[in-house]
């Protein structure tokens, strides 16, 4: 299908695309269209006014910001998975991007554009929630930083206003952590019907701490803390984390559809769960 008429603004500056948000009663961001466009495709949204902010070179690139890396909204899924920082200091997004759809996607799609998109299954929404990621949104009154724990409100909704724009992301070195990301599809480059995003820190050959992000196993990415508790001391073998792995569906109401049902999702849950931090304590 063709999309419905729209104007369009292409902003070189953040400044500018907030002026245009505030001025406008219908309008919507778009970066690296991956999200979008499909959107506007099947008329499913017809907004007024298109606000690209794809040119606004300050919102692209990964620093270091000492005990944090900064990534900023416009950095593509393929910088973020050939950057050494991120490698170094936050493995489990360069596992995660390594799994998120296909070269051609990777190259367009933008980090940030994906998380503010939110859909429940995509593939980076539970690694961000698992290192404890901060949003840095800026709106018209200012600038404010949302903790990961508040970002993903619902389903395809985040804490970024309809007059704001996500402009980077500030991720916790885990250095030395291992990772892992365990995605079950049918068929390559689908979207996960479920997903494990793990990254543990080994002590003395047992596990010290670990994180868990669960994909599409409800309307918002969720963290599998009754895993992470009990993991705390186990051996980091499969046979080792299988019993913390049976608490990964915990509090989680997954969807029912094509792809499976609620009780098949939960019980992949923790398989992948047992599969991923095994792998993460191997790297």
């Amino acid at each position: 299908m063709i999309p419905a008429q729209f104007d369009y603004l292409a902003p070189t500056s953040l400044e500018e695309a907030l002026a245009a948000l505030a001025e406008s009663d219908d309008a919507k961001v778009i970066a690296g269209g991956q999200s979008l466009l499909p959107v506007l495709r099947m008329r499913l949204n017809a907004p007024e006014l298109v606000i690209d902010i794809g040119k606004i070179d300050a919102l692209r690139g990964v620093r270091d910001d000492g005990d944090a890396l900064v990534i900023g909204a416009l950095t593509t899924h393929h910088e973020l998975l050939n950057d050494p920082l991120v490698a170094e200091h936050a493995l489990l997004l360069t596992k995660a991007a390594h799994e998120l759809a296909d070269p051609q996607i990777r190259h367009l799609g933008t980090f940030g554009g994906a998380l503010v998109h939110a859909d429940p299954a995509g593939d980076l929404g539970a690694p961000v929630l698992a290192l404890g990621a901060e949003f840095v949104i800026a709106g018209s009154g200012g600038t404010r930083t949302v903790g990961a724990d508040d970002f993903f409100v619902d389903l395809f909704e985040t804490a970024v206003g309809e007059d704001e724009i996500l402009t980077e992301v500030r991720v916790p070195k885990r250095s030395g952590w291992g990772a892992h990301y365990e995605k079950f599809v049918r068929v390559a480059h689908q979207w996960p019907i479920v997903a494990v995003a793990a990254t543990v820190r080994l002590d003395g050959g047992s596990i010290a701490e670990a994180r868990i992000g669960l994909t599409n196993m409800g309307s918002i990415p969720l963290r599998a803390r009754g895993v992470e508790q009990a993991l705390v001391g186990a051996s980091p073998s499969e046979d080792g984390v299988a019993a913390a792995a049976e608490r990964a569906a915990e509090g989680t109401s997954p969807p029912s559809d094509l792809n499976g049902s609620s009780e098949y999702r939960q019980h992949l849950a923790k398989v992948l769960t047992r599969r991923a931090v095994a792998a993460a304590a191997r790297h």
